[in-house]
């Protein structure tokens, strides 16, 4: 059963963006907790609510806070959108129609490239390092399933449009809430490669990620497919390598076992970007990214990564608490990815 409870709003934060901090009292005790606009509306002070307390109960390392499920005081008249009958979240309680993007033809080979990662953390440093490879591109986002399912959910995303560093964003399902909905990851990025005119995509989840610590239960395999489905429309794909040389996990170090085990079962060669001149922190007897790569079938391109330059953009420079400093391959793996994926454009 879900883990619901029944509690009043003590402090409503702004509600200038798709998400709004609010503190809820329940038995007693305050606890933080995030409104989804586009759902439930605005809250204000002394409303009834319920939410959902699951992720703090287990104590998730990204869900320190709960999720309004329904604002009784003033949520129950909703009248969804006007002319949409697709269904997103399609079955559960939360279930709401779109307006979705796709169209009725099939518009392939596409042959614009399409960036694929597996950590919404590898977003930012992409979409930086592919500007200052080719300025004048369009890059855009297609938000995919394996973490955060709410498009409002990631600020990074709204910093990244609001220094025009993407030129858009589309929900993909599961995932909803962006700035256009689309029932297949295929018809978000043919629409956003067609009809928006972008340059090139880049497809993966939003912030959090799902992990069992197995070989296939993780979020990272999303990349999986969206690469297979990027091929399979003609765009030529650049898969954004997880690196890390501080991770406490020996899985992770080096070249991640979620990248490894992508190449490994993917049907088609990709390219993989690789950083050059750094150490990758994986153990001595581990094979290093670049004969992993190799070995698997795909094309690597080692690239030198502006480490620097990224570090003085005020973009997010951490990864799993670990900064830049403390971990330069994760930074390094999405910065080549994003020069890789520029490189790309046109060619």
């Amino acid at each position: 059963m879900l883990v619901l409870r029944r509690g009043t709003v003590v402090e409503a934060g702004p509600a200038d963006r798709a998400e709004q901090d609010i503190v809820v009292e329940i038995d007693g005790r305050r606890r933080a907790a995030i409104a989804e606009i586009a759902l439930h509306g605005a809250c204000s002070v002394g409303d009834d609510v319920v939410v959902n307390a699951q992720a703090v109960d287990l104590r998730l390392g990204s869900g320190g806070f709960d999720v309004l499920h329904v604002n009784l005081t003033r949520g129950l008249d909703g009248r969804g959108t006007a002319d949409a009958h697709v269904m997103k979240l399609n079955y559960t309680s939360l279930q709401h129609a779109v307006l979705p993007v796709e169209g009725e033809d099939l518009r392939a080979p596409l042959d614009r490239p399409v960036g694929v990662f597996g950590l919404h953390g590898q977003l930012a440093p992409l979409a930086w390092a592919f500007a200052q490879e080719r300025p004048a591109a369009r890059l855009g986002y297609v938000q995919t399933g394996g973490g955060a399912l709410p498009g409002g959910h990631s600020r990074v995303v709204a910093d990244l449009r609001s220094r025009g560093l993407l030129a858009g964003h589309l929900t993909a399902a599961p995932a909803y809430g962006g700035e256009g909905e689309a029932i297949t990851t295929a018809g978000a990025v043919q629409h956003g490669l067609t009809e928006l005119g972008w340059d090139a995509a880049v497809c993966g989840p939003g912030p959090g990620i799902l992990g069992s610590g197995s070989a296939l239960g993780h979020g990272g395999l999303i990349a999986m497919e969206s690469a297979h489905t990027a091929l399979a429309l003609g765009c030529p794909v650049v898969l954004c390598a997880r690196m890390s040389s501080g991770d406490p996990r020996p899985r992770h170090r080096g070249l991640s076992h979620h990248t490894s085990t992508v190449l490994r079962l993917l049907l088609a060669p990709v390219d993989v970007a690789l950083p050059s001149g750094l150490e990758s922190g994986a153990e001595p007897d581990v094979p290093s990214p670049l004969t992993v790569v190799q070995d698997t079938g795909h094309q690597p391109h080692e690239l030198p990564a502006d480490l620097p330059g990224y570090r003085a953009t005020g973009l997010p420079a951490r990864t799993m608490g670990r900064s830049i400093d403390e971990d330069p391959p994760f930074f390094a793996a999405a910065l080549v990815c994003g020069t890789r994926l520029a490189e790309r454009v046109g060619a």
